[in-house]
């Protein structure tokens, strides 16, 4: 039992180290793809003038928009959810999996984890 606390411990130790000589933008890609492993059910609802005009469900992420080789990030977000066409919150079967983008400066969106 000592033993494998002892490689846990080794263990933990060499993935900090690695981790912490990352760029910033490789850890935030490790964190994501844990993220993306164990799953977010995501939802985004999208406003205008006060009215819900798109909702899409079972989203994994949200991502910036950056250059491949720029420092600075892009005013849009992207990702991939289930367009829910009836506002229903659930995934129907006629609905399907779509790319989207909005603006950071002209889009009035709430994104939340559904409970």
């Amino acid at each position: 039992m000592n033993r494998t606390k002892t490689i846990l411990a080794v263990l933990a130790l060499v993935s900090f180290a690695l981790l912490a000589g990352c760029t910033q933008e490789t850890q935030n890609k490790i964190g994501r793809s844990i993220q993306n492993w164990t799953g977010v059910n995501g939802v985004l609802e999208v406003y205008s003038g006060g009215k819900l005009v798109r909702k899409f469900v079972k989203i994994d992420k949200l991502s910036t928009a950056t250059g491949t080789n720029e420092k600075y990030e892009r005013p849009y977000r992207f990702g991939y959810g289930v367009l829910d066409a009836n506002f229903n919150g659930i995934k129907d079967p006629d609905e399907k999996k779509v790319y989207f983008e909005f603006s950071d400066y002209s889009t009035n969106y709430v994104f939340y984890e559904k409970p």
